[in-house]
């Protein structure tokens, strides 16, 4: 399928970011036929048990070839943090049947997520000082919209944590995101941890997927994308 979204986004003059989502409709084959692999990828893409995990790598290297960049441009740290050679940085993202990158001239964390009930069951594994708004939320609002607030907060912590990738940061204890309205569309967070202290912009949007086949039945999927500069 061809490119689903692309978002230019300029925080200050001379710092831009772009943002590219596509949605996986194509074979593993179809696929690996478009793409240029360096060997160390290569050897990573074939120890993948998952087709899907598969088709999601190749995918990312898909959204690389858009923006001028191949897999050659693209390397991991020891901790399996992406970075382009050059010095724009990126951050890689992928959930079910939709992969996003983001490049940018600042550091930046990127995450897309599918919305989905089991996020309330678990909420408490990464939200704490959040459900100060959330419990307002959840008494006037309905069950979708809680999910939908759930979802951005799970996607901005996990979007921080790509960029600072420490070992040992908690969602839960560590990562504090400020009461937002979903129609804004950004908030702030701030993280604490040991000596450090840092703040963060939030961005999100909406993904609103096609019906797909799921069970005989044909089910309509909303993604959040969430993505975060270091402030």
């Amino acid at each position: 399928m061809p490119l689903f979204k692309t978002i230019n986004f300029s925080r200050t003059v001379g710092a831009t970011a772009q943002i590219l989502v596509w949605k996986v409709t194509e074979s593993y084959a179809e696929l690996l036929e478009q793409v240029v692999l360096n060997d160390s990828n290569r050897i990573r893409l074939d120890g993948m048990k998952s087709e899907m995990h598969q088709r999601a790598f190749l995918s990312v290297r898909k959204l690389l070839q858009e923006t001028g960049h191949t897999d050659l441009d693209l390397y991991y740290d020891k901790f399996g943090k992406p970075h382009l050679h050059g010095e724009k940085h990126i951050s890689i993202t992928h959930s079910h049947n939709f992969s996003a990158i983001i490049i940018s001239e600042e550091t930046v964390g990127i995450d897309i997520e599918l919305q989905r009930d089991k996020i309330i069951r678990i909420a408490d594994k990464f939200c704490d000082s959040e459900f100060q708004f959330l419990s307002r939320s959840f008494e006037t609002e309905n069950k979708e919209e809680y999910i939908r607030k759930l979802t951005v907060i799970w996607g901005a912590k996990e979007a921080i944590f790509k960029i600072r990738n420490e070992k040992g940061i908690s969602f839960k204890d560590h990562i504090n995101v400020y009461d937002f309205e979903l129609n804004v569309k950004q908030t702030i967070a701030e993280l604490h941890f040991d000596s450090l202290v840092k703040d963060f912009k939030i961005h999100f949007e909406e993904i609103e997927s096609s019906p797909e086949s799921f069970r005989d039945e044909q089910v309509k999927q909303n993604f959040t994308l969430v993505y975060v500069f270091e402030k």
